[in-house]
């Protein structure tokens, strides 16, 4: 276990992770010092052959290309990456968002989810105020062993679609809003406190955090039903 890190001074790696958990460390690129990022990028790519960093700007990404100039920026989830190839997405999980102004956080988390392995089936702008677009996406929702719900607003998404669903739910509240939505305060009280069932709620505007959930969930579901096969067979 001593071991499992890479000591670069300014910060410890942990190159262990994905042995522990499954999933290996990501990068918060955040504020960080360009030259830090150069360093913690090319460590973690030595050390797994793949890096995911979230929360990166333009800049960040041409800094990091330097080094690696396999990386590849998503500007509208502020994600850069340098991934393998995963031939055989698993499982399913179904990313909705209640409006157009919460897709980058929603985009965060299925890229965050795809880059773990997962198949994301992506569900955008199903909001309640016109919720019959909602209804017509009930048999999509169904099929998904996860539903990651990211709304801003009032934040009443998660509530509808955890009434609808057999799977767990994830809310995500988003900062999207008029002044009472008060930074996505107001929506992440409405999920917190939501009446339906299953819903489990994560950090405002943290896509990133849903899609490593959902991840973990959707792993466990893909697992039980090979289990359960073999048990048939």
């Amino acid at each position: 276990m001593k071991d499992s890190f890479c000591d670069l001074g300014f910060a410890k790696l942990d190159t262990g992770r994905k042995e522990r958990t499954g999933i290996g460390e990501v990068v918060f690129c955040q504020r960080k010092d360009d030259g830090f990022l150069k360093d913690i990028f090319s460590r973690l790519f030595e050390a797994n052959g793949e890096v995911l960093g979230t929360r990166a700007t333009q800049e960040q990404f041409e800094i990091v290309k330097e080094i690696l100039p396999q990386a590849e920026y998503d500007k509208i989830s502020r994600t850069i990456k340098i991934q393998r190839e995963k031939k055989n997405l698993c499982g399913n999980i179904a990313v909705c968002t209640a409006g157009t102004a919460d897709i980058p956080v929603a985009e965060e988390a299925a890229r965050t989810a795809e880059f773990f392995g997962s198949y994301v089936e992506r569900i955008f702008d199903i909001g309640v105020s016109g919720i019959h677009r909602l209804l017509s996406q009930t048999e999509k929702l169904e099929k998904a062993n996860v539903v990651v719900a990211v709304a801003g607003m009032e934040g009443a998404l998660a509530s509808v679609v955890g009434g609808l669903v057999s799977v767990p739910v994830i809310a995500v509240p988003t900062s999207v809003g008029y002044g009472a939505n008060l930074g996505g305060i107001s929506a992440l009280l409405t999920m917190i406190n939501s009446c339906a069932n299953g819903i489990s709620v994560v950090n405002i505007d943290n896509g990133y955090g849903a899609g490593y959930i959902a991840t973990q969930i959707n792993r466990l579901a893909v697992a039980g039903s090979v289990k359960n096969q073999a048990g048939e067979k």
